[in-house]
């Protein structure tokens, strides 16, 4: 397989065979033009990786071609080749583009190691269009979508807090999309060519989670056989999204005062003091005011996290926001499952209009990518939605029923469609596993 594609333009025929000869020995596929104009018209229906231009050339020179070049394909390589008395010329084309200059005559050990270059370069070049695309992508797809008031009075705080830099707490209950709006704070913020770091304030038992946060030393504990950097080192000059805040333990929440307070803190088990440049977003879906009277949150650390608040409204309070968002996951399930489903039908449309998602926007992209998966027709219907309670939130929502209750009964419900699986619960309700199991103590739910 050819190592190259690679354009030698230059008018001396000798030249040209000499240099195409040691380069398809070299294991390149080389194409050759006696012209700029010549090498143009290939140009059109060809791409190449690397070119070698000779400078001097009768009608178009090297250094316009090399321009022409650039501007039709910028990712191209270009070699220029010089006479002796032409290296001014060629130090000008490396100014306008040109990745090296090689000179007359040829040096082929030379020539050979510079293309071994080039071809490194274009490695490198390939990837990083790849990671920027990637990352566009990535960040295309923390749009957040709806058209309701309440969303768009969301979007404009975001707007304007993004540019601070300020302590965030965003607000609101599991499944709202917190962190998508975390992230898209940061990515709007002069912080975003750094980390953006999340931790689960919930997912990890009091040790675990201070080591994850602050890092530790080598023999800090047992099994601490090498220095670790925790999250707020990762985050350092970027955010640190803290989920789940209301579950942090007492004595976390004095060490993360401490780190909002003086930015300095210091790895278990260690004597040096760290500083860090880091913005804090904190979510909750409780109400951490209850906390603080009830002695299980520190009202210091509240009102550090709280500087700006961000309350995201839950999807039944947006219902006008749901077919935007079945369009968007139907899409998105569509390219994960490769599956053409088209859209949903109108006995599937008043469903989903209908039910009141206590699971919120994780559980209706969760129903959408099962429904794709397992539909057979062009459309979503009522048959591909069958994991849900149809109406059943509806009959049970009195005015007496808390929102607890409500989550409470939700889970139970699902807990019984798995036959009590904790891992296929938590995927169904899009929630960790270990948040699953808090909320089934906090409920006081048992296996029946």
């Amino acid at each position: 397989m050819p190592l190259f594609r690679i354009l030698i333009v230059d008018d001396e025929k000798s030249q040209l065979d000499m240099l195409s000869g040691f380069l398809i020995k070299e294991g390149h596929l080389v194409t050759t033009a006696d012209s700029g104009e010549a090498a143009l018209k290939i140009c059109e229906g060809k791409s190449f990786e690397l070119a070698l231009v000779d400078i001097k050339m009768p009608g178009m020179d090297g250094l316009e071609l090399l321009d022409r070049l650039k501007r039709t394909n910028p990712e191209i390589q270009v070699i220029m080749m010089t006479a002796y008395g032409t290296v001014e010329s060629a130090v000008e084309a490396m100014k306008k583009g040109a990745f090296h200059y090689v000179n007359k005559p040829v040096d082929l050990e030379e020539l050979s190691l510079n293309i071994k270059k080039a071809s490194e370069e274009q490695k490198i070049i390939a990837e990083n269009k790849y990671l920027k695309e990637e990352l566009e992508e990535r960040y295309k797809n923390l749009k957040i979508i709806g058209e309701s008031k309440a969303i768009k009075e969301v979007l404009s705080t975001v707007a304007r807090v993004a540019t601070t830099d300020s302590t965030i707490l965003i607000r609101g209950e599991s499944g709202t999309g917190k962190e998508l709006v975390a992230r898209a704070i940061h990515y709007l913020s002069k912080r975003k060519g750094n980390r953006f770091v999340p931790i689960s304030c919930a997912a990890l038992p009091e040790t675990l989670l201070e080591s994850e946060l602050f890092g530790y030393e080598k023999g800090a504990f047992t099994g601490a056989v090498k220095k670790k950097e925790g999250r707020f080192e990762l985050a350092d000059k970027g955010t640190l999204f803290l989920d789940e805040i209301g579950d942090l333990p007492l004595q976390i929440q004095v060490k993360l005062l401490r780190v909002l307070e003086s930015k300095k803190f210091e790895r278990l088990g260690g004597e040096d003091t760290i500083d860090v440049d880091v913005r804090i977003i904190s979510a909750t879906n409780q109400e951490l005011e209850k906390k603080i009277g009830e002695k299980t949150f520190r009202e210091d650390l509240f009102f550090r996290l709280n500087v700006i608040s961000v309350f995201i409204p839950p999807l039944r309070d947006r219902k006008e926001d749901v077919i935007s968002l079945v369009t968007y996951f139907l899409e998105k399930s569509n390219r994960k499952c490769g599956k053409n489903v088209k859209g949903i039908t109108h006995k599937a449309k008043d469903i989903l209009l209908t039910y009141d998602w206590p699971g919120n926007i994780r559980e209706l992209e969760n129903i959408i990518e099962r429904g794709v998966v397992l539909s057979r027709g062009e459309a979503l219907d009522e048959a591909d939605l069958s994991s849900l309670t149809f109406g059943k939130s509806k009959v049970e929502k009195k005015d007496d029923l808390s929102l607890k209750e409500m989550e409470k009964n939700h889970i139970i419900e699902i807990l019984k469609k798995t036959e009590w699986n904790l891992g296929k619960t938590a995927d169904v309700l899009g929630i960790h596993r270990n948040t699953l199991r808090l909320k089934m103590k906090e409920y006081g739910i048992d296996k029946e």
